[in-house]
């Protein structure tokens, strides 16, 4: 069972930046479609971005999409979330994911077979 361990959350200015980090445990990250959601106080958990396995694949929430670049680093085995532009609706909790089967980008969590313990990320007006 892959363990994932996030990291690099904290308290942004809106228009600034952060990286996320989120390390696996096991086999090397290329094997596993990973994905980002977030959960703000008082709503659901969303989709944020996804990269799938082997080829890279990678897909964003429409909120996100030319702000936020999911990559991945096989040597590390890390993928990180990095974050531009941040707004302060972009305030959550952020939880990296891995699915072990299939080779797309899932926008569904209930897909995703692990899940890290979320790291808040704050942005001010």
């Amino acid at each position: 069972q892959v363990q994932l361990v996030e990291s690099g959350g904290g308290l942004v200015q809106a228009g600034g930046s952060l990286r996320l980090s989120c390390v696996a445990s096991g086999r090397t990250v290329s094997s596993y479609g990973m994905g980002w959601f977030r959960q703000a106080p008082g709503k659901e958990r969303d989709f944020v971005a996804a990269i799938s396995r082997i080829a890279g694949i990678t897909n964003y929430a429409d909120s996100v999409k030319g702000r936020f670049t999911i990559s991945r680093d096989n040597a590390k085995n890390t993928v990180y979330l990095q974050m531009n532009s941040l707004k302060p609706e972009d305030t959550a909790v952020y939880y990296c994911a891995a699915v072990l089967r299939g080779f797309g980008t899932p926008r569904a969590e209930g897909v995703y077979d692990a899940w890290g313990q979320g790291t808040q990320v704050t942005v001010s007006s």
